[in-house]
């Protein structure tokens, strides 16, 4: 394992562990905003209950991501010195404006997100939930701009090994960033509507019959069952972008090997890249080739066509992409079916309190089904771009710093232990609020403006 292989394997488990919270931040501050505005329509007060209890996880989130977006920056200068040395130009200031229009819109407005409820006006409350909202999409669209740049760079030029920005709008609204962008939105949105289903339901499995876990629940099923079949015909738009900028990436996702037409869908196979061939194929005829080029004989590129003459391989390590896609794809389809069941059953039982516990056993184990599909589909993006840093640009080779493999060992067992106690603790302190909730502190979790509403409620 030398420096090159670590040093790749320490910017995985860091992006792995900061990408969690703002795939929650980016889609749950939307969904605060949307039940505020349901309160101050309804004047509900379930609504500002569900409000009081997601605001705390939406704080958590936030400063584990803020955390760990800060760890993973101070690697461009660690660990890949080559990056910012050869597209710091393009990568510098898209990353100073994610801080400017976006990290400081919502460090400004969350201190009255959070504790403004009850000490400014009601519409200023509001203005910054929507403000802190719109700061993290934000803040996800100069990320996915500059990710989307090292994946389809365009708008720039070189002068001496380094790149000069050419035309900026050319660099934002490079080929693959729109398709990049709606996949990301849509994959926070799913893992939120999962992330509230599941500690509804957990809530409700210990006895919490309140009304703001009930339309919590109701909403959140809702939301996921409208989200997934978007997010599988944006998934298909990204496929085929990918396909058209990045072939030997979906090369490796479809485990084809050969160039040609009716390729099966492989719905399993062991991708062996000594011998370049697979065993033990399971697959639908022609799938492949109907899902990318829309008929049974479209000619699908194989792996085999991007090895050059000296025997150089030219495609990303197979098997990690190809079972990487597969789980990705296989959690949208589990996500797919719960949430589909869960409108099903709320129809046919009138509402959701008649969801039966199985079904409510089932949503708490897919809580966090958004994390693992999410993570899967960054593997199969980022390990599919191998062995570029920057496409057609920089590889990671040319970029990873000189240093001796030991020390990035060592930091890298820090980082995954540090990681793995927060991630306990995270998950630990979400369940431990759900119980807390169940056992009847509900008025405990709201801001203390809706408290007082409910007692005035419960009082009369």
């Amino acid at each position: 394992m030398d420096t090159l292989l670590l040093s790749r394997i320490q910017f995985g488990a860091n992006i792995s562990f900061h990408i969690l919270f703002p795939t929650i931040t980016i889609a749950l501050g939307w969904v605060l905003l949307f039940f505020k505005l349901r309160y101050t329509v309804t004047g509900d007060a379930k609504w500002m209950q569900a409000y009081g209890f997601w605001v705390k996880v939406f704080a958590l989130s936030f400063a584990l991501g803020v955390v760990s977006g800060i760890t993973m920056s101070f690697q461009f200068g660690t660990n890949w010195p080559g990056f910012m040395e050869t597209v710091g130009n393009v990568a510098g200031p898209l990353l100073a404006y994610e801080v400017l229009t976006a990290f400081f819109l919502e460090a400004v407005f969350l201190g009255i997100m959070l504790f403004g409820a009850q000490r400014v006006p009601g519409w200023l409350h509001t203005l910054a939930t929507f403000l802190v909202a719109f700061g993290t999409t934000m803040s996800a669209f100069w990320i996915i701009v500059l990710n989307s740049w090292m994946h389809t760079p365009q708008g720039y030029e070189l002068r001496e090994g380094v790149v000069h920005a050419t035309d900026w709008f050319a660099i934002v609204f490079n080929p693959s960033m729109p398709y990049r962008l709606s996949h990301m939105l849509l994959a926070s949105g799913l893992t939120v509507a999962f992330l509230i289903a599941g500690l509804s339901a957990f809530r409700r499995l210990l006895g919490d019959r309140s009304a703001s876990v009930m339309a919590s629940l109701r909403f959140a099923l809702i939301l996921g069952a409208v989200l997934i079949p978007i997010q599988i015909v944006a998934g298909d738009m990204h496929g085929l972008n990918t396909l058209e900028h990045q072939p030997q990436k979906v090369a490796a996702m479809e485990g084809n090997w050969e160039t040609g037409g009716n390729k099966p869908l492989l719905l399993f196979a062991l991708p062996d890249e000594a011998a370049r061939e697979n065993h033990f194929e399971i697959g639908i005829p022609n799938g492949a080739s109907l899902i990318l080029k829309h008929h049974a004989d479209g000619v699908i590129p194989g792996l085999n066509d991007f090895v050059a003459e000296d025997g150089t391989v030219l495609h990303p390590p197979v098997a990690p992409v190809f079972w990487a896609f597969r789980i990705m794809v296989g959690t949208g389809m589990a996500m797919l079916a719960l949430s589909w069941a869960g409108v099903a059953l709320m129809l046919r039982r009138r509402g959701v309190e008649g969801l039966p516990k199985p079904y409510l056993y089932a949503t708490v184990a897919m809580t966090f089904a958004g994390w693992l599909a999410t993570l899967a589909g960054w593997y199969t993006t980022e390990i599919g771009r191998q062995p570029w840093l920057v496409s057609g640009l920089l590889t990671t080779e040319q970029a990873v710093a000189d240093v001796p493999a030991p020390l990035v060992l060592g930091t890298l067992v820090t980082y995954l232990a540090i990681y793995a106690a927060l991630i306990v603790a995270y998950m630990g302190v979400l369940f431990y609020l759900a119980r807390k909730s169940a056992m009847g502190d509900h008025v405990a979790m709201m801001p203390p403006s809706s408290a007082a509403q409910v007692a005035i409620t419960a009082a009369e």
